[in-house]
Formats: structure tokens, sequence, C-alpha cells
């Protein structure tokens, strides 16, 4: 976990931080605070981990909080009403071999094996809009893949692709 003062720095002025989040590959959704009175809720970052898992290997990995407040941060930023859609979040290094092994455009050391990324979309927002507000932001590393339909999200060093 983030030390208080690094976690208030991530998302100044906000007491309380939430997440809408809607995975569509097992129909699980998170909607609600993960941060409040200066600290992590460790009962809600459990839930997230749980619906950030990797599917496909039912294996379940702790998020980078950093990760989290970015995407709420994100959230608010494109004053979206709809949960953001989530297409991949944690894969074990199998999942991740794989995924390599069906597109060319999958990290061998990709961060979402580390629990450090995710894959998203918002219904009611273009991708195109998201990418470059997640661009803007500087927290990590942003990739937008309009034929699949997402902008990848990580707590990386900051690049973009």
């Amino acid at each position: 976990m983030l030390p208080a003062s690094v976690a208030e720095a991530a998302v100044p002025g906000r007491s309380v931080r939430r997440l809408d989040l809607h995975n569509i590959n097992t129909g699980e959704r998170f909607n609600d605070v993960y941060w409040a009175e200066g600290a992590y809720r460790p009962d809600a970052l459990r839930r997230l981990d749980v619906l950030l898992r990797d599917h496909r290997a039912g294996q379940v990995a702790r998020f980078d909080p950093r990760l989290l407040d970015v995407l709420s941060d994100l959230h608010r930023r494109m004053g979206s009403t709809e949960p953001f859609r989530v297409i991949c979040g944690y894969r074990t290094r199998s999942t991740n071999a794989l995924a390599r092994r069906r597109s060319k455009g999958v990290a061998k050391e990709s961060y979402h094996t580390r629990a450090m990324a995710v894959d998203v979309a918002l219904p009611d927002r273009s991708l195109k809009g998201l990418a470059q507000e997640a661009k803007r932001m500087q927290a990590g590393g942003v990739g937008v893949y309009n034929s699949s339909g997402f902008v990848h999200v990580d707590v990386g060093p900051v690049r973009t692709w």
C-alpha cells in the first residue's frame, strides 16, 4: 500500500475515491468507494482484485492502488455516467503467453502480469477522447486499440502507443 501522503498526492483535493467498473468477461460489477478518510478500504481493494482477476486461470492478484487512483481520476475527468467496461485486468504469465501467440500487440513483460494495467472502455465516450485524457494525466503507459475497442492504461513508465 502507498503511504497516505503519496496516495493523497495522486488525486489532490478528493476526500473520497470511488470506482464504477463492469467486467465484461464475468459480468461482475464494482460501484463503490475504495478510499476514504485518508486510507484505502481493504475490503474494497479485495473485491476489486477479484473483479480484475485473470478469469481464464482463476487467479487473483493484488492490484497496485495507484492504478485504481488513475482510473478513478480518469473517470471523473471524462465526466462519464457509465461504468468502465473492463476488457482485461490481471493476466498470469501463462495467460499472457497465450495472448502473445494470438496477437502481436501483447508485450512479453506486460504490466498486466504485475497487476499494474487494465484495458478499459467507456460506452458513452470515444476511445480517442479517453486515450487523450489518460495521456494528459502522465501517470503511466497509454495505448489505444481501436480495432479491439479499448484503451490500455498502466502505472509503469510514461509512454504512449
